[in-house]
């Protein structure tokens, strides 16, 4: 079974080496759409296959790092960077292109490390996965990355430490050490649930 939560932000960049002129040689904003699939074979003790409400916490946050902020890759000109950090508090640095491609394999990585390192406490049987990732930059265009994307686009191009999100991202997290925990494959604990029946 497979479920869907949709998460949006606000988020500006530019493109580099793509087609459009405008798109590669000017900075400018979308107003994303992020779909997240989660799928199991199983479902745990309430009958779900993830509780939605279990999305507000690290995958939200991953998420929102990405809203009012600037994502730029990190094979910008290294001024270009400079000057971004210097001017803006709230940024990405990513390890692929800002693309809606880039944007939906990333955060599929990313989700997929999450929940490989999350202990549940519900009766889940360790078959949820993260299937897919639909990223949305205007109504017209999305794109969409599964787990097969992972290795036939970019391989072992990239780990978590090739991510950086700026200091104040990270102080707006629920945790604000979120990043370095997942990167040192610390465990995410979700809730313990009383079982009734």
């Amino acid at each position: 079974m497979v479920i869907r939560k949709l998460f949006k932000f606000e988020g500006a960049h530019i493109v580099r080496n793509c087609s459009s002129d405008r798109c590669k040689k000017s900075i400018h904003g979308h107003s994303y759409v992020v779909e997240v699939f989660l799928e199991a074979k199983t479902l745990d003790a309430g009958h779900m296959v993830y509780d939605f409400g279990l999305f507000k916490g690290t995958i939200k946050d991953v998420i929102d790092s990405f809203d009012h902020s600037y994502s730029m890759w990190k094979n910008e000109k290294s001024d270009y960077k400079d000057f971004i950090i210097k001017n803006s508090d709230r940024w990405v640095e990513m390890p692929v292109s800002p693309s809606a491609e880039g944007y939906s394999v990333m955060l599929l990585y990313i989700i997929d490390k999450i929940l490989k390192n999350t202990v549940f406490n519900n009766g889940e049987d360790g078959d949820l996965t993260v299937s897919g990732v639909r990223v949305a930059e205007t109504v017209t265009g999305w794109a969409e990355a599964s787990k097969s994307d992972l290795y036939f686009m970019f391989g072992k191009n990239f780990d978590l430490e090739d991510i950086v999100f700026s200091e104040q991202v990270k102080a707006e997290w629920i945790d604000p050490e979120m990043w370095d925990k997942l990167i040192r494959g610390e465990k995410f604990i979700n809730p313990t649930v009383k079982i009734t029946h």
